[in-house]
């Protein structure tokens, strides 16, 4: 299957990862997460643990008039600014674009459904399931306590929602944004999988 990018937007316990690498799997394409961080502080020079604290975080002033290039321009080392949250971010959108232009991939979180809006070829996904679901698949997967679970569910969706509005200037949670949302609830990984691959065997008959 060619000319095929997917984004993968997710609640935190909804599975959106494990369904990435099982698309990834299915299509026999890469999977991109965590390892953008690793290739943007290659690309940069930047120490890849400054990238890992500004991962899907908004520290800077929400206020701020920022320049959103979307990896179409990145500060020099020369600049004062060339360590900021925004830099850093745009460093993972050129990234982003680079990986998008060369090959067939998944793509994880970071805005990419947004930076990659007018690429052809792209299907947007937002993962999500109701609180139940996610705390279980929290508790399993990181051996959590419920109540620390929920409190890290809330935590961490609300900064993923923050650091998508900082950057994109939307609601996260609109699902004008996305080209097919899921409910993980009730479901395993393996048939979210099947459903999403229904979806995208119909859109590019």
């Amino acid at each position: 299957m060619s000319g095929l990018i997917i984004t993968i937007a997710r609640g935190f316990g909804s599975g959106g990862r494990t369904i990435g690498k099982l698309l990834a799997k299915r299509l026999d394409c890469d999977c991109y997460d965590n390892d953008l961080i690793k290739l943007a502080s290659e690309e940069s020079g930047i120490n890849i643990e400054l990238f890992g604290r500004a991962d899907e975080k908004v520290k800077t002033n929400l206020f701020k008039r920022y320049n959103r290039s979307y990896g179409e321009y990145v500060l020099s080392p020369d600049s004062a600014e060339f360590v900021s949250d925004d830099n850093l971010f745009n460093y993972q959108a050129k990234i982003i674009r680079d990986l998008a232009d060369k090959k067939n991939c998944i793509i994880i979180g970071r805005c990419a459904d947004h930076i990659l809006r007018n690429y052809p070829g792209v299907i947007r996904l937002f993962v999500y399931a109701d609180e139940e679901t996610c705390v279980k698949h929290v508790v399993e997967l990181y051996g959590m306590l419920p109540a620390e679970a929920k409190k890290n569910i809330e935590k961490i969706d609300k900064s993923r929602a923050a650091y998508y509005k900082y950057y994109t200037d939307k609601n996260w949670y609109d699902v004008a944004n996305y080209d097919l949302c899921i409910n993980t609830s009730g479901m395993s990984f393996e048939e979210a999988t099947d459903a999403i691959m229904a979806y995208i065997n119909t859109v590019r008959k």
